[in-house]
């Protein structure tokens, strides 16, 4: 890890990525934190799916508000700890009680209800704001230790340590890009080597070809 300069290494991947919108289907900032709640340990294919018709229901965070628990669980029943979910929506209306209240910040985002930093620097980097941590999803988790940008399985170990070697004017698109570099060709099982544009720095690879 030392003897790389990850700065100027994931300037490609970071190219290649940057901008490209998360892969949920959200309209604006209260859709995208109500979607990134629900796509916790569930698809976001799921959640776009789910999300049409949840949306009708509750428009905006003041409807959600106002929301009785047997409503939601009739329009959530299939996405992935739903009951919990249902929960933390409720909560986190009544706290909230406006779109227009809706925080963009680290601090402020991780005390609302059923969202974690990752949750919280999705959020961040969706609308815009400047990153305050590195997106650590579960395609991270696996690709970063590939990459030999960090080590480990812990996600927050895992940011801690891209934090460390990045500057912060990348934060926000780092972790998205190795994200989607996991989805698209640093797959679990036969990852396509030749059309990675990290391959070079890759010591995964590199352990391949020795």
């Amino acid at each position: 890890m030392a003897d790389r300069n990850w700065q100027k290494d994931i300037q490609p991947l970071i190219k290649k990525y940057k901008g490209k919108k998360f892969p949920l289907d959200y309209g604006n900032t209260y859709q995208l934190v109500v979607m990134v709640i629900l796509a916790a340990q569930d698809s976001d294919a799921h959640i776009n799916k789910v999300a049409p018709d949840f949306f009708k229901a509750f428009p905006d965070v003041k409807s959600l508000a106002r929301a009785k628990e047997g409503d939601l669980h009739a329009l959530l029943g299939k996405v992935r700890n739903f009951g919990n979910k249902s929960k933390w929506l409720m909560s986190l209306a009544a706290q909230v009680k406006d779109d227009k209240n809706i925080p963009l910040t680290m601090e402020e985002l991780t005390a609302l209800p059923g969202i974690g930093r990752k949750s919280a620097n999705v959020i961040m980097r969706e609308s815009g704001v400047q990153a305050a941590g590195i997106i650590v999803d579960l395609h991270v988790v696996r690709v970063a230790p590939r990459l030999g940008i960090a080590t480990g399985t812990d996600p927050k170990k895992i940011e801690k340590q891209m934090m460390d070697v990045l500057d912060p004017k990348d934060w926000g698109e780092a972790g998205m890009a190795i994200s989607f570099l996991g989805r698209e060709t640093c797959r679990p099982t036969n990852p396509k080597h030749a059309e990675c544009v990290m391959k070079d720095v890759c010591a995964y690879y590199k352990s391949l070809n020795n």
